[in-house]
């Protein structure tokens, strides 16, 4: 039985697992990473990465699908428009295979040694893992649980056969003529939105009385408007009670207790994801628990001296960017700087169509802590660049405090917004004010120029609305 000693041991190499890894090699730690699949994680091989790719495609392909319908503005036409679904799943996995491969020489290049295979605790200190050429004892002086997050699934509808996850989902290689996708937050509607732009006949069933039901209603406006042009069916307030094996038809229960039959050649659950803290020695640790999830602190410490935890573990918000931030503060930490994990601002995206920015506080959430607020709204409608790019459906959104006009929050709708995430988690993150914003020379024509009319538009002096 061989046996390593180490500084750094990092139980993962998902979004936060290996930027931990990879920093903690930068400052000289003596650091090993161990994964059990490819590096990159849920988010690099079937999450993040592979469902844009998916979108992109989708979104291709319904423009082309327009235009050999002759309805293209621009006047473009073109003739017999089809897809091969598996040349693209071929490409999607190009990329996703050029990503991990990049991720590998990163940590190479650190100098970090990566053992591959499932990690198991023996104690705080100790792990066992088991790989292709026998068992693999890891002792070290500092261990990172970077484990993630699991699909969860429904009672009466296991995965399985018809019954598929977003990791299945993105690895079809023929669109389903009929897909129910059960849950219409964020990951229900990037696939189901991209299924139906492919050609599927695609019904969403949600069981709470809208959809995106973590945004506020006036962001999800747009997007529901677009789910009804693609021809999508949205069914509010009803529960997905089970598939039948005999004609594949899933059991709904509508919001007045009748039962419903849809029928279905697939049915993509995405009700969400758990923490991963089952297979890999949870009970061998004393680590106290905020539900399934690791507990933790500002630092990323759990409860066991020595033992961090990063990511999905660590519970919501599940995003990749805020494992990265604190798989790089936990190496510096563990490298003897002083550190803390700031919060104050993690932007986050919904891919939908159109796309969904938020940072910081909501209106509803600002004022629910007692503060007067301004809001400023600025519609995509009267924005140069979003008219030459038929993106006019949307809007850039500021809230900021009433007294000093601190931005507590700026949100967005519309095509491309994602790439606004980064000006938004700025101007919050630097304790911009209203009059900051609005100083600030934006180029033109860019969507960007939004953000600038939004805060105009606060302070009651907007120009173009």
């Amino acid at each position: 039985m061989k046996e390593i000693a180490c500084k750094l041991l990092v139980i993962g190499s998902g979004p936060g697992g290996y930027v931990c890894a990879i920093r903690a090699g930068q400052l000289g730690l003596d650091t090993v990473i161990v994964e059990a699949k490819k590096p990159g994680g849920t988010c690099l091989n079937v999450g993040c990465i592979p469902s844009k790719a998916m979108i992109h495609a989708a979104e291709e392909f319904a423009r082309v699908k327009a235009m050999a319908a002759g309805d293209s503005p621009l006047g473009i036409a073109l003739q017999g428009p089809a897809i091969d679904l598996a040349k693209t799943i071929a490409w999607k996995d190009r990329i996703v295979g050029r990503l991990t491969t990049g991720v590998s020489g990163l940590l190479k290049k650190a100098g970090v040694k990566t053992v591959q295979g499932w990690a198991r605790f023996r104690d705080g200190k100790t792990v066992e893992v088991k790989t292709e050429t026998g068992m693999q004892i890891i002792r070290a002086e500092t261990i990172v649980i970077a484990t993630g997050s699991e699909s969860v699934d429904l009672p009466g509808l296991a995965f399985g056969g018809a019954v598929i996850s977003s990791t299945e989902a993105l690895a079809l290689t023929t669109v389903p003529e009929r897909l129910v996708v059960v849950g219409a937050g964020y990951i229900g509607l990037e696939l189901g939105t991209a299924f139906a732009k492919l050609g599927a006949r695609v019904t969403v069933v949600e069981a709470t009385d809208r959809i995106l039901p973590l945004y506020d209603a006036e962001l999800t406006r747009p997007v529901a408007r677009r789910l009804e042009d693609l021809g999508v069916t949205v069914m509010l307030s009803a529960k997905a009670k089970g598939l039948s094996t005999r004609d594949n038809g899933l059991t709904v229960e509508t919001r007045d207790g009748q039962s419903e039959k849809i029928a279905a050649d697939k049915v993509l659950v995405t009700v969400g994801r758990r923490a991963l803290t089952d297979g890999w020695g949870l009970e061998e640790l004393d680590l106290d628990m905020d539900g399934r999830a690791l507990r933790i602190d500002e630092t990323c410490r759990t409860s066991m001296r020595g033992v961090y935890a990063i990511g999905d573990v660590t519970g919501e918000p599940m995003l990749a960017h805020r494992a990265m931030a604190q798989g790089e503060m936990v190496a510096e930490i563990v490298a003897g700087h002083r550190r803390a994990f700031d919060k104050r601002v993690i932007p986050a995206v919904c891919f939908t169509d159109p796309e969904i920015v938020t940072a910081g506080l909501s209106p509803d959430e600002a004022r629910q802590n007692g503060r007067e607020i301004k809001i400023g709204l600025f519609p995509f409608q009267a924005n140069g660049r979003a008219m030459t790019m038929e993106a006019e459906s949307g809007f850039v959104r500021v809230v900021a405090r009433a007294d000093n006009h601190l931005v507590l929050g700026i949100q967005a709708v519309g095509q491309g917004v994602s790439e606004l995430s980064a000006a938004f988690g700025l101007a919050i993150e630097m304790g911009a004010r209203l009059e900051d914003i609005a100083g600030t020379i934006h180029a033109h024509p860019t969507q960007g120029e939004g953000l600038q009319e939004a805060a105009l538009k606060a302070l009651g002096a907007a120009l173009h609305i």
